[in-house]
């Protein structure tokens, strides 16, 4: 009964309980604010929400699990969060508008630039993060949609070439319509504020053809220049006494004697005409002329003036496209002008004259000859006068050239390059057969049997047969048709055949009298020189007869018969 009646602790009611954990744990929005549990994340809350509960309390393992579960949901959601953010910002760059490329044309204190954008020009905004400092005139530069400058993207590398025409006096370069472009003025970019340019170069301009870039040079006319001219005085010219003292009367007397010239009012010759057969040293003289000349005026006056030797082919200038054989000739006489001016002794010497400054004729159809001849003695007269340049024309068929340009003010003199008398080849031999090579008799002893045997007149040397008119037949023999090239060749092929010699027998050889007889015949055999036909018209071109006064003119065809009967082939 005892027992029964022990008192026991009474247990507390569920609703009791709850009651309780209620006053010790009050709700989230009672501990925080609705601001401050929205700023929280799912993590955040749940981990609140845990501390609520008692250290012990079963559910605290499922919040575990659901914590897990929230981190990866929160992981993916953010991968995928950054997956749009990055499809966001590439549409964005796709809709929004290009971006333009100016060139710029001067700055504009403090946060503004003058830029050329497709043609027009615009006062543009700099980004304030570029300095103003670090943008140069003629550079590229990167305008937004509102047309301020965001970037600089250094200078074009590309762009078209132009000539320079005109230096103005504040820097500017004034080009005209040589390129296919309208006449312009350029800025000088920062690239080319020091340096010195000249009428004639070639610059490269920016795609909107404001701004010159580069200095290309001066095209193709520095391929024909010969800067250094080959010594060649004039002893080492043999056969030519007569045009060697036209030339030096013509060229040198007006430079070393310019008072006498000042005093009795003489014009100095502009230029003068070289013609004769061809292979008899007009290109020789004319190279010969720049060398002696620069070394007789620094005998007598102590001053060395550099030569000059712009060498041109007369086919060289012809060109396909309208207007451009033209340029060149323009091209030719600005470059010869600006090289006198530096104090040069400038000489344009044109070889094949005939080609392009052959004689006009009136027809239907215009050839280039119409416009190209104008333009020449435009240039010999024009309001520059040519100080200090020298024009030397050389052709074989001067016939052709137009008398415009032969006429006296222009082409002053013409002299005559004959082909070599007997006299005249020795020299030419004793040239060539120099002291340094190893010959087997003295220099003059084979120079003058070899040009004995030259112009003999046998029959072995009947070269040509000529009928007259009237009915007169008569003979050219080797020796009428002989140049100074034609026995150049001859020495060359008996070096040939004292080589061929030596490596048969390995043994010292020299060249003889014998290997120089042999080359002659073999060399006049083969007639490399000369037209391979028995046409007439061909042939005259080579000699000095009048074509009016001969019906034939051929060459002796029994002399090769003879030469393969012995067995030359």
């Amino acid at each position: 009964m005892a027992e029964q009646k022990k008192k026991t602790t009474p247990r507390p009611s569920p609703a009791s309980s709850h009651a309780d954990e209620t006053e010790t744990n009050p709700p989230l929005g009672e501990l925080l604010s609705r601001e401050q549990l929205d700023s929280l994340s799912s993590l955040q809350l749940l981990d609140l929400v845990a501390t609520k509960l008692p250290a012990r309390h079963s559910a605290i393992m499922d919040l575990v699990y659901l914590r897990d579960r929230i981190v990866e949901m929160e992981e993916m959601t953010e991968q995928a969060r950054e997956a749009i953010e990055k499809l966001e910002s590439i549409v964005e760059k796709l809709r929004s508008p290009a971006f333009r490329v100016g060139t710029l044309l001067a700055p504009i204190e403090p946060d503004k630039a003058l830029v050329c954008v497709g043609g027009s020009d615009y006062v543009c905004r700099i980004d304030p993060q570029i300095p103003l400092s670090s943008l140069q005139l003629g550079q590229r530069v990167l305008c937004n949609e509102a047309f301020a400058v965001v970037q600089g993207l250094g200078f074009e590398r590309n762009g078209p070439i132009v000539r320079i025409d005109e230096l103005l006096s504040d820097g500017r370069l004034r080009i005209g319509q040589e390129s296919g472009l309208t006449p312009l003025v350029l800025l000088r970019s920062a690239l080319l504020q020091k340096e010195k340019l000249k009428p004639g170069m070639e610059i490269r301009v920016d795609t909107n053809q404001r701004v010159a870039l580069e200095v290309l040079g001066v095209g193709k006319r520095i391929e024909r220049s010969l800067e250094t001219v080959s010594e060649t005085p004039w002893s080492a010219i043999g056969g030519q006494d007569e045009a060697l003292q036209a030339i030096r009367d013509t060229i040198e007397l007006p430079y070393l004697h310019r008072d006498l010239f000042k005093k009795f009012q003489h014009t100095v010759p502009k230029g003068f005409l070289l013609y004769g057969p061809p292979g008899c040293g007009k290109t020789l003289l004319g190279k010969a002329t720049a060398y002696n000349l620069r070394q007789q005026l620094k005998a007598e006056t102590g001053v060395d003036h550099p030569e000059f030797f712009l060498h041109v082919k007369g086919p060289e200038i012809l060109n396909m496209w309208v207007g451009e054989s033209e340029r060149q000739v323009r091209d030719l006489f600005s470059q010869c002008r600006e090289r006198a001016n530096d104090g040069a002794l400038a000489f344009l010497f044109i070889d094949e004259a005939e080609s392009i400054l052959g004689t006009r004729r009136a027809g239907r159809f215009s050839s280039i000859l119409s416009t190209l001849v104008p333009m020449f003695c435009t240039e010999m007269d024009g309001l520059e006068p040519l100080q200090n340049v020298v024009v030397i024309l050389a052709s074989n068929r001067a016939d052709m050239i137009d008398p415009a340009i032969l006429r006296p003010g222009r082409i002053d003199r013409k002299i005559k390059v004959h082909r070599p008398t007997l006299k005249g080849a020795e020299q030419i031999y004793e040239i060539y057969l120099n002291d340094k090579l190893p010959l087997d008799e003295p220099r003059k002893d084979l120079a003058k049997a070899l040009a004995d045997a030259h112009f003999s007149h046998s029959e072995e040397n009947r070269f040509l047969e000529i009928v007259f008119r009237s009915g007169k037949k008569d003979f050219l023999y080797r020796g009428d048709m002989a140049s100074g090239a034609i026995i150049a060749a001859i020495v060359e092929r008996a070096k040939d055949l004292a080589i061929k010699r030596a490596i048969m027998t390995k043994a010292d050889t020299k060249l003889t009298r014998a290997d120089l007889l042999e080359a002659l015949r073999l060399e006049y055999f083969e007639n490399d020189l000369f037209p391979p036909t028995d046409v007439t018209e061909d042939w005259l071109k080579l000699t000095d007869f009048d074509p009016e006064n001969v019906i034939k003119l051929g060459p002796i065809r029994p002399a090769a018969q003879n030469m393969m009967g012995h067995g030359i082939v």
